[in-house]
């Protein structure tokens, strides 16, 4: 689908018209002891409320033409990851059951799925677009690779980890040059991830922004930059390592060669995820990140 004006826009689910259950894609790796369990005792009581229109164990299912209501993915957030590259430019809804630990996307534990099921199965809920990203290496002026990417596009150095000079530019007008062991340009979902890692801020996830963050910069006031996502982020390295590399969700998209631009810039496809009722950005990451502190209770 792709990406609205304003990632926050939500809309009723399903079904859609001539369907009287929702039609459902469950997802999950089945090398996790958890998510194997969890799978045969909620594949029954989903088919209950959905047609279960396939059951994907090793992320292999094609969905380049699929028309389906909905994907179920078990998992972590890694899981999630997997699944949004993996649909590429047919981005389905989204509903994430965290069988593993952290848990930013797959919010919802195997319990609280089977409490809001029949919920969501009636399409009583609303999905919400999220902004993802598109990176691509200009070699000799021609794009040799393109990844979208719903977390991050990092470079990063690669042995033999001397400190790499990277030049930025916005909308093609010159705005720094990092001395740092790599950069990170993330979405607001990904700012939670590697960019939270390197000392970079929290963005709310239906935010419309990108933030830029080196990695142990060299420079004290280089600090992370948060701009608009309308804009075009070019990069290039002066002197890359031997493996210096664009990386994308943690996938090593290409090996980055003396001349090469790497382009980020708004993805024409949106991340679209299931509005679980009761969850909210702070409450999550209250709870995933241990912050501490009383309860503010209204008079």
């Amino acid at each position: 689908m792709s990406q609205s004006e304003s990632s926050d826009e939500k809309r009723p689910c399903w079904p859609r018209a001539g369907r009287s259950r929702p039609d459902v894609v469950v997802v999950g790796a089945l090398d996790r002891p958890s998510v194997a369990s969890e799978l045969n005792r909620l594949r029954s009581l989903i088919a209950e409320r959905a047609e279960i229109a396939a059951v994907d164990l090793d992320f292999s299912y094609d969905f380049e033409h699929a028309q389906h209501d909905l994907v179920i993915v078990l998992g972590g957030d890694g899981s999630i990851l997997q699944t949004a590259r993996q649909m590429g430019e047919n981005q389905l809804p989204i509903l994430g059951v965290n069988c593993g630990h952290l848990g930013f996307l797959a919010a919802l534990t195997p319990d609280a799925f089977l409490d809001i099921w029949g919920t969501v199965a009636n399409g009583d809920c609303e999905l919400v677009d999220h902004l993802m990203l598109r990176a691509s290496i200009i070699r000799d002026g021609e794009e040799v690779a393109v990844q979208l990417g719903l977390n991050e596009a990092a470079i990063l150095g690669g042995p033999p980890y001397r400190i790499l000079n990277i030049d930025l530019s916005v909308d093609q007008v010159h705005a720094t040059s990092y001395s740092c062991d790599g950069l990170i340009i993330s979405t607001p979902i990904g700012s939670t991830a590697h960019n939270l890692s390197a000392g970079g801020p929290i963005l709310r996830k239906n935010l419309q922004a990108f933030v830029i963050s080196p990695i142990s910069p060299h420079t004290l006031t280089h600090r992370s930059v948060v701009d608009t996502a309308d804009r075009t982020f070019d990069l290039s390295v002066a002197n890359p390592n031997d493996s210096t590399s664009l990386v994308v969700d943690g996938r090593v998209v290409d090996v980055i060669q003396p001349g090469d631009r790497i382009r980020v810039q708004r993805s024409p496809y949106s991340f679209q995820m299931v509005a679980v009722p009761g969850q909210n950005d702070y409450r999550t990451l209250r709870e995933k990140l241990g912050w501490s502190g009383n309860t503010i209770s209204k008079n």
